[in-house]
């Protein structure tokens, strides 16, 4: 599987450089989900710019991250999805549980934002 990954502050971004998100490379993205989650990151940004097919081990893939940030009451974000897999996202209904956004800028001022929200009502237990 060719993919990147650029672990930043708040959230780790992979970049997938594959045309197809298939049974051939689903599994060993669910393993880099998995390890960047084990490693204490809350928040993944997955680049799908260069995506154009998923299949249903594509999405379980992706539903892996998902599981993996939120169970750590984190942000997992689809960022460039394109016209394809969009639709399967939509046919399967899985675009109400997956966080999807435009570009990689916005997906990232979607999990920045959420920190700090989630900062603000620690701040408000621990005054309280």
């Amino acid at each position: 599987m060719k993919y990147s990954t650029d672990k930043q502050d708040k959230y780790t971004l992979v970049t997938l450089d594959e045309d197809k998100l298939d049974a051939t490379v689903a599994p060993e993205l669910k393993t880099e989900f998995i390890t960047i989650g084990a490693g204490g990151e809350k928040n993944i940004i997955i680049d799908v710019a260069k995506t154009k097919y998923f299949d249903s081990s594509g999405l379980s893939a992706i539903l892996t991250g998902n599981r993996v940030c939120k169970n750590v009451d984190g942000i997992f974000a689809l960022a460039n999805v394109q016209d394809h897999p969009m639709e399967l996202i939509k046919i399967s209904q899985l675009d109400s549980v997956l966080n999807i956004f435009p570009t990689i800028e916005e997906a990232t001022d979607a999990i920045l934002m959420n920190e700090v929200e989630k900062e603000l009502k620690d701040s408000k237990k621990d005054d309280g």
